[in-house]
């Protein structure tokens, strides 16, 4: 019997949305069987559909904000610009594919004619997070289709109303329902998802913890294509600068935007000594002016609540964990109410831990560590396993140049936040962070397989190496008379 998957609204506690898992076989089923018209229609027909996609999300854009803000209690400022997102996909997937996966023809008056083009791979599953419930699949979905895969999409199970949403705005466009379509359920129909012999690729983005789980469990099938975009523990340094209040802000918009649950939030703020004691006051003062409130408040928070009242315990255990470490807390987090999952951002030295763990705290919580110099910045910044973004604030031209030869990461931000990344450019991390298959603007090489082909029009060849000599007269009679060729009977 089938489980429901329960949606509750983070800002009230209240059940947004409902509905029974979905059957992965018969999902699978579907796609497949959907899959060999889309991958045939033309690569013209496909963009025309997926911009028609783009015009009903700009249709539906308000309610589509709204749902979104409500299912994951983001302020309703942060959901508008998450479906504006959603849109422009559209069209970077679009200029993404023709220079990515774009046809090549080069000819040869003796060799025919070589040729590069590519081909879909065919059943994709696409497994979203809860953080950007919309735009983050979407990255993923719009180029699967424009490459000819259909694609299954299972939204997390903390946001399946926004993912529900999302699918009903490509079959509004008349994308047929085999060629995407919404799997709701939880850790059971992913595991399976993932698993389905009949599925040719998966598409993740979420933690590392599920990202390595998916990992395994395909490290026997190299034949399925996996795209892992995965979280961060990111740094952002700060060196000497007169813009003290510019920096504070770069701060708190790298660690506190969406309540610190991007991948890309700043983790560790690492602040050598001659600004330290400038620094830390200005980003204490200007947190604690921070709104923290319900997404449709007037004014507009600049954080709502994280996602769920388990993720609020476990941070706000992670705050006391580290407090028993050494950390000292600068600015502590408090939970104003119980019930539900609001915190206020946090600050909290860990200069002095013992040992500092290696591991996203995926919510308004930032740790600051002092350093004596550049070079000690660099080494602490690349104290991680996870390598997805990093920030410089201040220094010099130089100075940058050196810290992007030498951090380890995808994203290498200098005097902007770590977060904010652009759609135009590819979006991934090393280490725990990725599998080298960055998504955004490179999506498409993981959406679309290369086939390099020559072609001559009528059996050329000729063989001059390795044949040995014919006798003359023997030539000669090849030549008048060559021999015929009969098919081989089959024995009576």
């Amino acid at each position: 019997m089938a489980e429901e998957i329960v949606s509750i609204e983070p800002a009230t506690g209240k059940e947004l949305w409902r509905r029974q898992t979905g059957d992965v076989a018969e999902a699978v089923a579907k796609a497949r069987a959907a899959f060999p018209k889309w991958g045939s229609e033309s690569h013209t027909r496909r963009i025309e559909l997926v911009r028609r996609f783009a015009n009903q999300v700009r249709k539906q854009a308000e309610p589509f904000a709204e749902l979104i803000a409500r299912e994951t209690g983001k302020p309703l400022w942060e959901a508008r610009t998450e479906v504006e997102a959603v849109i422009g996909k559209v069209e970077i997937s679009v200029r993404a594919y023709q220079e990515r996966t774009g046809a090549k023809k080069l000819d040869s008056a003796l060799q025919g004619s070589a040729a590069l083009r590519h081909k879909p791979h065919g059943v994709m599953a696409v497994l979203g997070p809860y953080n950007f419930p919309a735009h983050l699949p979407n990255g993923h979905i719009v180029p699967a289709l424009i490459a000819g895969n259909t694609v299954i999409f299972k939204p997390s199970e903390k946001t399946p109303a926004v993912g529900d949403f999302l699918v009903k705005c490509f079959h509004a466009a008349k994308i047929p329902d085999g060629v995407i379509q919404c799997l709701v359920g939880g850790p059971a129909e992913g595991k399976s998802l993932v698993e389905h012999p009949e599925v040719d690729g998966v598409l993740f983005t979420g933690s590392a913890r599920a990202g390595i789980a998916i990992n395994r469990r395909l490290a026997d099938n190299p034949g399925k294509i996996l795209a892992l975009e995965m979280g961060g523990n990111n740094p952002l340094v700060v060196l000497d600068t007169p813009k003290v209040e510019d920096a504070a802000a770069l701060v708190i918009q790298s660690a506190f935007t969406t309540a610190g649950q991007r991948c890309t939030a700043a983790r560790r703020l690492i602040v050598v000594d001659s600004i330290f004691d400038t620094l830390i006051p200005a980003v204490k003062a200007l947190a604690e002016r921070l709104i923290v409130g319900d997404p449709f408040a007037d004014p507009q928070p600049f954080m709502g609540p994280v996602i769920d009242n388990d993720t609020a315990d476990l941070l706000m255990e992670s705050f006391v964990a580290l407090m028993s470490r050494g950390g000292v807390p600068l600015l502590p987090m408090r939970r104003p109410d119980d019930a539900l999952p609001f915190l206020t951002p946090s600050l909290l030295d860990a200069t002095e831990m013992a040992e500092r763990p290696d591991i996203e705290l995926f919510g308004p919580l930032l740790q600051v560590v002092r350093v004596p110099d550049f070079d000690t910045a660099i080494a602490e910044a690349n104290a991680t396993r996870y390598g997805l973004s990093a920030s410089l604030v201040g220094g010099t031209p130089k100075d940058y140049d050196r810290f992007w030869a030498e951090i380890r990461a995808g994203i290498i931000n200098w005097n902007r936040p770590t977060n904010g990344a652009s759609s135009a450019a590819p979006f991934g991390g090393i280490g725990l962070s990725g599998n080298h298959r960055p998504a955004a603007y490179y999506a498409a090489d993981y959406c679309a397989y290369p086939v390099a082909s020559t072609s001559v029009d009528q059996p050329r060849a000729s063989m001059g190496v390795g044949l040995a000599e014919m006798e003359a007269e023997d030539a000669k009679l090849w030549l008048k008379t060559p021999p015929k060729v009969t098919a081989r009977q089959p024995p009576s």
